[in-house]
């Protein structure tokens, strides 16, 4: 089944980067998983069966879920520790004036288990282009998305993040101007 498809064709609005972005997220996890399986790591059968009706109404019949064996499915993976700091990381940036604040919520585990990928976050996310990821991250977390003053890759500014929260310092250089990495962090993608 195209998971993916599917979702789309119960968006409530096919351009929306959310519905674009959580389609792409879900979809992954569907494929690696199955419906027997929740979609995404920490969110429960009532928080994912909300998400599905506010942005993919109807996908859940289309998908042929199962609510009440869902009840009691979870999604185990592996790097939890850092999925869990990524989402409280993206939490305590949404934006107070979102409502519902559980949309954000949705939003920040889908970014991180995304994070969890090997691609750009945008590409993990399956959307066009980075330009609708940043319109995501500004939409939900804005104070983050000021905080990307140089244009830093998503994922790796995640990290930065993380590790400067930590107060651990891995960078090769003291600042990202003088670094031999710069292109991999700020370059094309």
């Amino acid at each position: 089944m195209d998971y993916r498809a599917v979702l789309m064709a119960c968006a409530a609005d096919r351009d929306d980067p959310t519905a674009l972005a959580l389609a792409g997220v879900l979809s992954a996890g569907f494929a690696r998983g199955g419906t027997g399986l929740l979609p995404l790591p920490g969110l429960d059968a009532g928080q994912t069966r909300r998400l599905l009706a506010r942005w993919f109404p109807g996908a859940d019949l289309a998908l042929g879920l199962a609510w009440d064996a869902l009840a009691g499915a979870s999604r185990a993976g592996a790097r939890l520790d850092e999925f869990d700091d990524l989402v409280a990381l993206l939490n305590a940036h949404a934006d107070p004036a979102a409502e519902p604040a559980e949309e954000a919520n949705q939003v920040a585990h889908a970014l991180a288990c995304a994070s969890l990928g090997d691609n750009h976050l945008w590409q993990d996310l399956l959307l066009p282009s980075r330009r609708e990821l940043s319109a995501l991250i500004g939409r939900w977390f804005p104070r983050l998305a000021a905080k990307n003053t140089h244009d830093m890759k998503w994922k790796k500014f995640f990290y930065k993040q993380l590790c400067e929260q930590e107060e651990i310092f891995l960078c090769k250089a003291p600042s990202c101007g003088v670094c031999s990495d710069y292109a991999m962090c700020f370059g094309a993608e």
